[in-house]
């Protein structure tokens, strides 16, 4: 039988809800605890423990994916990525160049685990690169998550300057090849594990250097842009999620494309519901007299009015479900279904009719009517006997 995946928090050790920043140091340092070139007597292993590593960051570090595991674990990871469980190789070699470079020596491919000249070639560092995705909280209502709605919302992100157009450079100026590295954006030096190859840090892995910067962003490339924005957030989004805004992100660098805004939803409380999933549940009080006689119950639920029939005996505490009643289907998620909570509420501020009415019932009631109540004074009255002996 395969072993069974482990908990990601548990294999990077961190809480679950630790930062982004959290998450990095703790997956730097697993990395370079169980880097195959650093455990030569224990390969096999420090493999399994690199590549189990690397796969949870992928993960967690992903805004979006890590919501999907943080709601339904591994299986929603496979229903949303697909066999390979949230990754793919791809992915790993992103990281794996993030961490130690191109030239790191080593590469997931094939569906496999392997070491030994597999690394993607980097990229060119003058070409444009896609800019950073960027996060912001929006609150929403019960309400509005359930049925839906639009939102403003002022995203800050960078964005290219306008006076160089995302180049850095003053206008009449230019970038030249970076004499540090001769223009490839990474140097090579000794590390850890032997020849590392690193961004050069003169260039910062672009490449080139600017001979004159520009006076608007001093060389950056990018100035901070404020705007408002309207965001449709679809019905039956749960707090925790998150929505993308596409080409709302930071620019990119050489007039890279923009990333993408992910709002994550923070959704307030109801008052007349708790969501589970994509079930609701909704407590409602009654009078015991409804309970024991059975009747109808009319109720408001997310597609309008209904009528719960109640049966004659129905025990305090009773749910009655009401299938498609619940949350709306979102992504991969079906709609959900209503659970209904019966609960006896003890009447308040009886007239004096009233009272002589509920004592006529109190004097009627037999032991028959109360099998409950009968057992357990029979219970109580066996424990007394045993305590007095």
């Amino acid at each position: 039988m395969a072993e069974a995946k482990r908990d990601y928090y548990e294999v990077l050790g961190v809480a679950r809800d630790a930062d982004a920043e959290t998450i990095k140091k703790a997956y730097r340092k697993l990395a370079m605890k169980w880097h195959p070139d650093r455990n030569p007597d224990n390969k096999a292993e420090a493999e399994a423990r690199f590549k189990e590593a690397s796969e949870a960051y992928a993960v967690l570090s992903d805004p979006q994916k890590r919501q999907t595991y943080d709601q339904f674990g591994h299986e929603g990871m496979r229903n949303a990525f697909g066999a390979g469980g949230g990754f793919d190789p791809g992915d790993l070699n992103d990281i794996i160049n993030q961490f130690f470079g191109g030239g790191g020596g080593f590469a997931f491919g094939g569906g496999g685990f392997g070491f030994g000249g597999g690394a993607r070639r980097r990229r060119d560092p003058s070409a444009p690169q896609p800019g950073e995705d960027t996060e912001q909280a929006v609150r929403l209502s019960f309400d509005d998550a359930l049925f839906g709605t639009t939102v403003k919302v002022r995203v800050h992100a960078a964005v290219a300057c306008p006076d160089c157009g995302g180049t850095g450079a003053a206008k009449g100026s230019k970038r030249s090849p970076c004499k540090h590295c001769g223009g490839t954006g990474t140097i090579r030096g000794r590390g850890l594990f032997g020849i590392m190859q690193q961004e050069c840090p003169v260039c910062h892995g672009t490449g080139s250097v600017i001979e004159k910067p520009c006076a608007k962003c001093r060389g950056d490339g990018f100035v901070a842009s404020d705007e408002t924005v309207d965001v449709p957030i679809p019905a039956g989004i749960a707090d925790g999620m998150s929505v993308r805004v596409p080409g709302k992100g930071n620019a990119g660098p050489n007039n890279g494309p923009r990333g993408d805004l992910y709002l994550r939803c923070a959704v307030a409380e109801s008052d007349l519901f708790a969501r589970e999933g994509q079930d609701l549940v909704m407590k409602c009080f009654v009078s015991p007299t409804l309970l024991a006689l059975g009747g109808e119950l009319p109720i408001e639920t997310p597609n309008g009015s209904a009528t719960l029939k109640i049966r004659p005996g129905t025990p305090n505490g009773a749910v009655q479900r009401l299938r498609g009643q619940g949350v709306r289907a979102i992504g991969r998620f079906p709609t959900g279904d209503l659970h209904v909570v019966l609960l006896a509420e003890t009447p308040q501020g009886l007239t004096g009719e009233e009272e002589k009415l509920l004592k006529k019932l109190l004097a009627a009631e037999k032991d028959a009517n109360f099998p409950k109540r009968t057992a357990q004074r029979a219970a109580a009255a066996a424990f007394a006997k045993r305590r007095k002996a």
